[in-house]
């Protein structure tokens, strides 16, 4: 009897895991037929591709002695990671067990400076190269690591740093960070790393942002592997491609290599394969694609590549001129580190928010003083400085646009949100701030111990920053699409009480003391902004 319920035991357990087995394989493949069939992008056979290729396994270039390098382009505090100071990190990277060292970046949130590992030699006849990356913060007596991973795809509970695999056969990797479209995306993006994955937002689990990129050496420089141009695209491995766009769809083929190559796991076979989405010889609708629904369509995704947009995570470029100050000292610049502040409220959701203040070409603070700024003259401005005088200006439609003067008139010297129109198209893509209100009653309408209570910092020069980057997250909300009639608490001055669980600064009572948008999770008369975003809107045509 013991042994039947054992076999009948044994039975139901098989059929569960045959089952969970099949189900786990159908997301897989429901979406690579997504991918080909709704997204009009053309597929690399790549069965073929294997055949062709199988006898050059002994060397994958024998062009150059193969070398893998690892770049970090950026760091980014989300959280205090020290507790009276910025934290002092270095990064620590691991490539096939070979260890190296970051400088040590000395009390700062925000690392922008580049750093890359020395190139590492490769075995020529092994596919696949292991690379571990870790931030850690300098402490006296005990260094601490911080967290950039999502823990989504490792038995870990709380695993800090990220495991990756990368191929020297395509130049692309799979692990703790990978590229891929549609349901199955890695959310932070391709290159990006985000301790916020895990669900920490509201933690401080020491959770940064980290951006990275993975090379090898190739002979003609172009960034595209001699397997891939000689077995998939079937080009000339000594001939630098780059910048060739033979289909004529508005991208160049070493876009279409970076963002075209995705990895899936194959449940049945149990194995990693490679899937190219996009091929560079065929016409693809890229002018139309917009994968990740951000308002970029892909060929827009490539004129803004130069500044980290991805295809399959969202972006928003925001361009901001600024008024100069006049010779009696009225008026203000947006204090740097507030657009730090707007960036890292983003971040956190995997929103990536590019700010412009001309360290991407636009971006001025030469608009001659005004003391105040009529209506008519904003349409001016947003033609001159935003535009160039240029109707066609490739901009507009791709980047927000933020204008800062002493007073606007139209909105009682404080800020607005406002459209455009240029050749009769009018679009709800800018907003403008007054820096005279926002110099001043902000900081004084209340008493100096509640403004120290609720921005957390004796600094005046700290509260200014949170003031700026309030404000502008509420007007870029506004631009985003939320307003008081969706969103009741929204712009709310009289009804504190009811609203007080709306803790986000579209809500008055938080818009110059916090800066985030509510997620709807603090109770009665909250509202999820972060859902109700729509950052497609300020493409949208307006009559």
């Amino acid at each position: 009897m013991k042994l039947i319920k054992k076999a009948i035991i044994a039975s139901i357990i098989t059929i569960i895991l045959m089952i969970s087995s099949n189900t786990l394989a159908l997301p897989s493949n429901i979406s690579n037929v997504e991918i080909k069939d709704n997204k009009d992008i053309s597929m690399i056979n790549n069965n073929q591709i294997d055949k062709e290729s199988e006898y050059d396994i002994l060397d994958f270039d024998p062009l150059v002695n193969l070398q893998v390098t690892v770049n970090i382009r950026e760091i980014r505090a989300l959280d205090d990671i020290d507790l009276f100071s910025e934290p002092d990190f270095y990064v620590v990277v691991y490539i096939n067990g070979i260890k190296q060292v970051s400088p040590i970046w000395h009390n700062k949130r925000y690392i922008k400076d580049d750093w890359s590992t020395q190139p590492v030699d490769i075995p020529e006849d092994k596919e696949d190269v292991k690379i571990k990356i870790q931030l850690w913060d300098k402490n006296t007596f005990l260094d601490k690591k911080c967290d950039i991973n999502s823990n989504f795809n490792t038995s870990y509970l709380d695993k800090k740093d990220i495991d990756i695999v990368y191929n020297i056969k395509t130049g692309h990797w799979r692990g703790d960070d990978y590229n891929y479209p549609d349901i199955l995306s890695d959310l932070s993006g391709y290159g990006r790393a985000n301790g916020c994955d895990d669900n920490s937002i509201y933690q401080n689990k020491r959770d940064c942002e980290l951006w990275f990129d993975i090379t090898q050496n190739d002979y003609d420089n172009d960034g595209i592997p001699y397997w891939v141009e000689k077995y998939v695209f079937k080009t000339d491995p000594e001939v630098d491609n780059t910048g060739w766009d033979n289909d004529s769809d508005g991208v160049p083929i070493e876009w279409e290599y970076k963002w075209g190559h995705v990895y899936y796991y194959n449940w049945w076979q149990h194995k990693y394969e490679s899937m190219w989405i996009y091929d560079p010889f065929v016409w693809e609708d890229h002018a139309n694609l917009d994968i990740d629904e951000d308002g970029l369509q892909n060929t827009e995704e490539y004129l803004t590549s130069q500044w980290g947009s991805d295809p399959h995570r969202k972006d928003i470029f925001l361009e901001i001129d600024q008024m100069e100050i006049s010779e009696d000292k009225r008026g203000a610049f947006v204090p740097n580190r507030s657009f730090d502040l707007l960036q890292d409220a983003f971040a956190r959701r995997n929103i990536v928010i590019r700010v412009d203040d001309g360290c991407m070409g636009g971006g001025q603070k030469d608009i001659p003083f005004d003391p105040q700024t009529e209506g008519h003259e904003f349409d001016e401005i947003y033609f001159k400085y935003f535009l160039n005088n240029d109707s066609n200006y490739w901009r507009r439609g791709v980047f927000h646009y933020s204008i800062i003067v002493y007073y606007p008139e139209a909105a009682s010297a404080a800020g607005f949100a406002f459209s455009s129109e240029v050749n009769g198209v009018r679009l709800i893509d800018c907003f403008a701030l007054g820096t005279m209100i926002h110099e001043n009653i902000p900081l004084y309408q209340n008493p100096m111990w509640y403004n120290i209570l609720r921005r957390k910092t004796f600094s005046i020069q700290k509260q200014k920053e949170i003031i700026y980057a309030g404000v502008m997250m509420h007007e870029t909300g506004h631009v985003l699409g939320i307003f008081r009639g969706n969103t009741p608490g929204c712009d709310n001055r009289n009804e504190i009480l009811k609203y007080f669980n709306y803790k986000s600064c579209m809500n008055y009572f938080y818009t110059y003391f916090h800066v985030d948008y509510s997620d709807g999770s603090h109770g009665v008369n909250d509202f999820d902004d972060w859902d109700r975003i729509d950052l497609t809107r300020f493409q949208m045509e307006y009559n």
